[in-house]
């Protein structure tokens, strides 16, 4: 069936109800070693992407960039309650992989985990794949953002926590010093998470400073030399996964290294098939690329539509090995669908 909106528009406080919400600052202030525990106890997979080899993950780590606005709304990823659940909206999903965050976010997912099962239901991290961001020290459209230091997880943090791996990021543009020395950063975090055991999911972007800020250079050229620099980074490239955006002549850029490569999405767009459509291409470039990290494309759909139909699609390509017409259909289907999940349980 052709894409289309119609008059659907998601309600994430229907997901999500004030009485849920609310209660996450009052575990915050009363028992906040809930969160401990939880991550203590948390089942974790055998494998780390499974029977298949693949993953798809749901990158949550914006506000803490100084990054608030999708689509037309400058403030929208500020609404907590409405960030959060769009989250929950996707992973609480048992077909989807899992989520990449920041330590607040994580924590906040802990603990409505905490809240479901105390209220009689059953959990939704078990098996979940959770990844740690570790530098945000870059904030959006201030005048150190190429410094981007490491301001959110380390390693030690995220064994503790029994995270499943991290997340960094490096972009370089030729005319900033401080792309070197967040290269630099980079290397040493990949050297601890070694230590740990921990894989690094790294995003390496080639960029150009533009009036409007960085702008993301998606030639074959660029992406493929800067491929070859992520790979390389620290003492191993035994735990490394590079998480790339989809370009022209992708086939040719995922041949640039034998690591597993993740296709990252971008900004969100009014129509989400044109994602569709890429990922549907990408997923087949390459045996090495080996799903999507995801995210405002996916958990906020500037049009309304319902961010867990997005993420079923883009799933259905990675694990389904569905083709566009298929992915849209999957989406369709899944639309509104299962809204009660967390409230029959929180009721």
């Amino acid at each position: 069936m052709p894409y289309s909106i119609g008059d659907y528009r998601f309600d994430v406080t229907e997901f999500l109800p004030d009485d849920l919400f609310n209660a996450i600052t009052d575990v915050r202030v009363a028992s906040p070693d809930v969160v401990i525990h939880e991550a203590q106890t948390r089942k974790r997979r055998d494998t780390l992407a499974g029977d298949d080899g693949r993953l798809t993950i749901l990158a949550a780590d914006h506000p803490a960039r100084y990054i608030t606005k999708s689509g037309d709304d400058s403030l929208i990823m500020g609404n907590r309650q409405s960030y959060l659940g769009r989250i929950l909206r996707v992973i609480t999903h048992p077909d989807f992989d899992g989520l990449m965050a920041t330590p607040d976010i994580i924590e906040e997912v802990f603990i409505v985990n905490h809240l479901i099962k105390q209220a009689g239901g059953e959990g939704f991290l078990d098996d979940k794949v959770l990844l740690g961001c570790m530098n945000r020290g870059g904030l959006s459209g201030v005048s150190f953002e190429m410094d981007d230091r490491f301001t959110a997880y380390d390693a030690e943090g995220m064994a503790a926590m029994r995270l499943d791996g991290a997340k960094l990021m490096f972009r370089i543009d030729p005319d900033s010093p401080d792309s070197g020395k967040t290269i630099y950063y980079c290397a040493q975090a990949i050297n601890a998470c070694n230590a740990y055991g921990i894989p690094a999911f790294v995003e390496p972007l080639p960029v150009e400073k533009t009036e409007t800020g960085y702008k993301i250079q998606k030639t074959p050229e660029a992406m493929i030399k800067i491929m070859g620099v992520a790979s390389a980074l620290g003492s191993s490239s035994m735990g490394i996964w590079l998480k790339i955006p989809y370009c022209d002549n992708y086939e040719l850029v995922v041949k640039s290294s034998t690591c597993p490569l993740l296709m990252l999405g971008g900004a969100s767009q009014d129509d989400p098939t044109p994602t569709i459509r890429e990922f549907a291409s990408g997923i087949r470039a390459g045996a090495n690329v080996r799903g999507a990290l995801v995210g405002r494309n996916v958990h906020h759909p500037s049009n309304g539509d319902d961010p867990l139909a997005v993420a079923l699609a883009i799933n259905s390509i990675v694990h389904q090995g569905y083709d566009p017409e298929q992915a849209i259909d999957c989406l369709m289907e899944n639309r509104g669908s299962d809204m009660d999940r967390l409230s029959r349980c929180f009721g």
